[in-house]
This record gives structure tokens, C-alpha cells and sequence, in this order.
């Protein structure tokens, strides 16, 4: 793939993610986390990885959207407080994964701990 491909999936990955988390003035990079910097977790986060599927055509059977996001309803603690007091902690997904969930066609823990 090339490296003008590349780029132009991930600016289209970022203006979906900005489009399906209705933020505006995030700046949106491979780092930035789902949960925690965009505030994606609940239905919504069921939403979000439904919706990216179709839109990818990303294969999610497999992924595990309750390892990586928290139900609503949860109180939002800061994220210094969240690993004191949240006793239930969850692996971070950031759009780095969703990217490399486009390349290989499926979003998984091997895709994403490639």
C-alpha cells in the first residue's frame, strides 16, 4: 500500500471519528484514545464500532467492545483518579487500532496488538 493511501485512509478515519463522536475541537491522531479523550463508551461506543464497520467494511465480529469501553451511566472520573477508584479498568482503543482494523479488514485483539 502506499504511503499516499495511507494517508488518505487516515483522514477519512478522522473525519468519520470526528463525525460519529460529535467533537469538533479534538485534534484527532493515531494516539488519541476513544474512552477516554473523546468521551466514546455506552451505546454510543456500540454505535461508534458499528457504524466504523459498515463505513470501513471491517469485519468485528470478534472484537470485544466491553473490554474497551464502560457501560453509561458509570461515573466519569479523570483519568489520574480512574486507575485509583475504577476497579473495573479497560484497555484503551485508539484510532491508531481503527486504522490498522482498516488495513486488515477485521478489528481484534491480534490487529490490534500488532
Amino acid at each position: 500500500m502506499s504511503k499516499q493511501m495511507k494517508i488518505d485512509i487516515f483522514d477519512r478515519l478522522k473525519e468519520f471519528t470526528i463525525s460519529q463522536s460529535a467533537v469538533n475541537d479534538e485534534e484527532i491522531t493515531r494516539e488519541t484514545k476513544l474512552a477516554e479523550d473523546l468521551g466514546v463508551y455506552g451505546d454510543d461506543a456500540v454505535d461508534f464500532i458499528i457504524a466504523y464497520s459498515k463505513f470501513f467494511n471491517v469485519d468485528v465480529t470478534k472484537f470485544m467492545a466491553a473490554d474497551y469501553f464502560r457501560a453509561e451511566g458509570g461515573i466519569k472520573l479523570p483519568s489520574f483518579l480512574t486507575t485509583i477508584f475504577d476497579g473495573d479498568k479497560k484497555k484503551e482503543l485508539t484510532v491508531g487500532h481503527l486504522e490498522k482494523g482498516i488495513l486488515a479488514g477485521r478489528l481484534d485483539e491480534e490487529v490490534i496488538n500488532s
